[in-house]
């Protein structure tokens, strides 16, 4: 577990990851007050790869005010107010302006913050996160004995409730990526409540944040993290086919997260088996009204390209499975239909269909939704 961790640069809370622009000139503040707590230093640092620095400091009065600020990033950044071992994690989006009130020596918990939607949210997921841990200590100290099994189920709820309420809600928005990366320890050791590593549905966790970061904040070091964290995770992982049939989603050292699913001739279909071929990764429901037109479009694409190496991958984002075999009956490309939940890694970010991906000849992502302006001469590039 200690390499994982720091495997996964997560000194403490969650990951941090990008440089700050610094030349801009655009800044976001942070200010507040905390009571009962004169004569302490609270310390305001940065959550990095690399670890915790300190940006600022302040001496607290009788009033308890401090006023902090920096430079506006690229995407979403992560900072702590830090009074000795009490805590409260800030994520910083662009140039606003977060406003912190809270109460020493509880202002973990006893704190209130204004300006902010995210960090409200941050401060549910702390929340949670504190009340999990105490919950876990009162097991481990009055029934050893079955401590392990009713942690377990206690993480399993907890992550259910944060996957569904939390991550897969808005997977782009830093709360997300704030609670994949929380903990509890347990024995004086430290464990990912989120573990990528050894449970799939996890990774999926990860994966539709990642794709989301992708979308939102391309080409950013946060995003490009995330994106590694998935891919190494979906290849580390090994779960054993059993009596019990267990599925593992495979992902080879490419730059894409593989779909294993099932086309409407019943034959099982995957992105890495297309690689050497440029690839249109295609989201896209029949029911729309919009429809036959947007296929006629695909139709001249694949016409047009495939006998130089395009292939579409198209996968279904319809309900009705017979309806979807019906639409798809003529279609030349691959066809597949997704009832696994599977493909949430690449939607989740969507607020619109068809969404389109575009992978190279090397089975690596090049463009996604955001990215692509013209798809006739993004396609034709990577011929």
């Amino acid at each position: 577990m200690k390499k994982i961790l720091k495997s996964m640069a997560m000194s403490c809370l969650f990951l941090g990851a990008a440089i700050l622009t610094g030349c801009t000139g655009e800044q976001y503040h942070i200010e507040g007050e905390i009571s009962n707590a004169k004569d302490s230093v609270l310390y305001f640092e940065h959550n990095s790869l690399k670890g915790f620095t300190t940006v600022d400091s302040v001496k607290l009065d009788e009033k308890g005010n401090f006023s902090f600020a920096g430079d506006k990033a690229e995407n979403p950044e992560f900072y702590r107010l830090r009074i000795a071992g009490q805590i409260i994690n800030i994520a910083i989006d662009s140039t606003e302006t977060v406003n912190v009130r809270a109460k020493h020596p509880e202002m973990a918990i006893n704190y209130d913050v204004k300006g902010s939607y995210e960090n409200e949210k941050i401060k549910e997921l702390a929340i949670k996160q504190i009340n999990l841990q105490a919950q876990c200590q009162t097991l481990m100290a009055q029934r050893p004995e079955v401590a392990d099994t009713l942690i377990y189920e206690l993480v399993k709820a907890y992550k259910n409730d944060v996957k569904l309420n939390y991550i897969y809600k808005e997977p782009m928005k830093a709360y997300s990526y704030f609670a994949l990366f929380q903990y509890i320890v347990i024995n004086n050791q430290a464990h990912l409540i989120f573990d990528p590593t050894i449970d799939a549905e996890d990774n999926r966790a990860f994966g539709a944040v990642a794709t989301s970061w992708d979308t939102f904040y391309p080409n950013t070091e946060r995003a490009q993290n995330l994106h590694n964290i998935t891919l190494r995770s979906m290849r580390d992982t090994r779960i054993v086919k059993g009596k019990k049939k267990e599925v593992a989603i495979q992902a080879e050292e490419t730059g894409v997260i593989d779909l294993p699913l099932f086309d409407n001739k019943g034959n099982k279909r995957s992105l890495t088996e297309l690689k050497g071929k440029v690839v249109v990764l295609n989201f896209h429901s029949f029911a729309l009204k919009e429809s036959p037109q947007y296929i006629m479009q695909m139709r001249n694409l694949y016409n047009k390209y495939h006998a130089q190496g395009l292939e579409i991958f198209m996968v279904s984002l319809d309900e009705n499975e017979h309806f979807w075999k019906e639409s798809v009956a003529n279609l030349p490309w691959v066809n597949v239909f997704d009832n696994t939940g599977v493909s949430k890694v690449y939607t989740q970010a969507a607020t619109t269909t068809p969404i389109i991906y575009l992978i190279d000849r090397t089975n690596t992502i090049v463009k996604n939704p955001a990215q692509i302006k013209n798809l006739d001469a993004d396609i034709q590039a990577l011929l």
